[in-house]
């Protein structure tokens, strides 16, 4: 098994060096090292494998030299502009008052602007919060000043404990708990690193990872600002489509008080997804209700609690097994997916599904060498729903669900209508495919898979219900 053991080093390489002494003694083996000065000058990530208890072994002994971070509180970065004479001398006192007060200086900047004054902006890395009141109370009396807001994509504030301020600002926004942070931050730095080696400015990861958490934070009660549209179909059947601000679509097949979903989205859209249900049916907690995953992404899958039958593809099914004997799922066995892929399973409060909810859609047609070739039947209420699988271009597990009487697609994210997205489900879903480098297991597979699905099921003929953004409807 792996650890990623995050480190504070005030001399990086004899520091290292100790350090691997250390793992080499108990028997790991060193499979990841990251560290970047431009980002923080003492931070160092070692990825190291070896058995769980050699890995307690060599936390203990990293610990014991001072090299473990997990006890240092995270603090704050403030910004903060004073206004002074422009004279000789005037910025002493300012820096006298900083360092009584045992504050880092992590930024400064300062120009003449053609007025008696000079306008000086300093960032301070505050590891106890607590004096920060005191501290401008007494900045007050020296001078007028202000507290600046900040984009850290644009100013690097704080290089010597930048993970732990990013960190602890999104684990604020989110309530994580320290265990969960201290996943934040190796995970984070994963994704910079592969970003790094692509020539992309490492703080862009950050500022993308932040508006994750941000956005999801914002969407949260009220805000939840879901779409919610309703259509009748043959045979006295409804269909309900939720569509939220972020997360995939949910639909909804109802007859007979009995339900249907087809895909869920986030776990932590909980509250407001079943405030939703139970608006549309005020019976929802005693209806019957089973649910079809057309992929396993965790944006499709949150509220599989909800159901005591989930109807998955074999590869969705061995996802899910993956996941439940905590081993890497299909997403994060790619290199490249795996960091955002734990970072949204832990930001969204995603767990597994109980194995035992899990149905099989059984293979009873003959499998083509298609890009999307036929698996199987579901039925619902007499409805039938032809069942077809993916090559696995988007998402190892997908399937697609063709509803012939009614002429509707179920694509999942084979197809998306990207034009149909709201402002801010582009906005969100913008963030994916730069932290992942695709939202795609593999591009060209995926391309394959939406033309052949859309050569066999035309637009033009069939309204496709897609993954994420509004109907697809056929032209008039």
């Amino acid at each position: 098994m792996k650890r990623t053991y995050i480190t504070q080093m005030p001399d990086k390489a004899g520091a290292f060096l100790r350090a691997s002494r250390i793992i080499a003694e108990v028997g790991g083996n060193i499979t990841r090292v990251s560290y970047n000065k431009a980002v923080d000058v003492h931070m160092l990530f070692i990825e190291v494998s070896a058995d769980a208890e050699q890995l307690d072994t060599i936390s203990e002994r990293l610990n014991e030299i001072g090299c473990m971070m997990n006890d240092r509180a995270p603090g704050q970065t403030i910004l903060v502009e004073f206004r002074l004479p422009n004279v000789t001398s005037a910025m002493l006192p300012v820096l006298e008052l900083i360092d009584s007060f045992h504050f880092n200086i992590t930024y400064i900047s300062a120009q003449e602007n053609d007025t008696d004054f000079l306008n000086i902006k300093i960032g301070l890395y505050i590891q106890d919060p607590g004096k920060t009141k005191e501290f401008l109370d007494s900045a007050a009396n020296l001078c007028a000043l202000k507290i600046l807001n900040y984009d850290k994509s644009q100013k690097i504030l704080d290089n010597t404990v930048f993970y732990l301020s990013f960190a602890n600002q999104v684990s604020s926004t989110l309530r994580l708990g320290r265990d969960a942070t201290d996943l934040l931050i190796a995970d984070s730095n994963r994704i910079m690193q592969h970003l790094d080696e692509r020539n992309e400015a490492p703080y862009k990861t950050f500022s993308y990872i932040g508006r994750f958490a941000e956005m999801l934070h914002s969407f949260e009660g009220s805000a939840f600002c879901a779409k919610v549209h309703r259509r009748s179909l043959a045979n006295g059947f409804t269909l309900h489509m939720i569509e939220p601000p972020c997360g995939s679509n949910t639909y909804i097949l109802e007859k007979n008080a009995h339900l249907l979903f087809i895909d869920c989205g986030f776990a932590c859209f909980k509250a407001e997804m079943l405030e939703i249900l139970h608006g549309l049916f005020p019976d929802f907690d005693a209806m019957e209700k089973s649910i079809v995953l057309t992929h396993p992404d965790i944006d499709h899958c949150g509220l599989l609690s909800l159901f005591e039958r989930v109807y998955v593809s074999e590869d969705g099914r061995l996802n899910f097994a993956f996941e439940n004997n905590s081993l890497p799922d299909f997403r994060e066995q790619n290199k490249l997916h795996a960091p955002y892929c734990r970072i949204s399973k832990l930001l969204t409060k995603y767990t597994p599904p109980d194995m035992d909810t899990l149905r099989l859609i059984e293979r009873t047609r003959e499998k083509e060498d298609a890009p999307v070739s036929p698996l199987g039947t579901l039925y619902f209420q007499g409805l039938t729903l032809d069942v077809f699988e993916g090559n696995g271009g988007h998402a190892k597990g997908e399937v697609v669900l063709v509803d012939e009487k009614n002429r509707l697609v179920y694509s999942g994210d084979i197809v998306v209508n990207i034009r149909g997205f709201s402002k801010e489900q582009a906005a969100f879903n913008a963030l994916a495919p730069y932290l992942m480098t695709s939202v795609n297991l593999d591009s060209a597979l995926a391309t394959e898979e939406r033309v052949y699905l859309q050569n066999k099921f035309s637009p033009k003929a069939y309204t496709y219900c897609c993954g994420h953004g509004a109907l697809l409807e056929p032209a008039t």
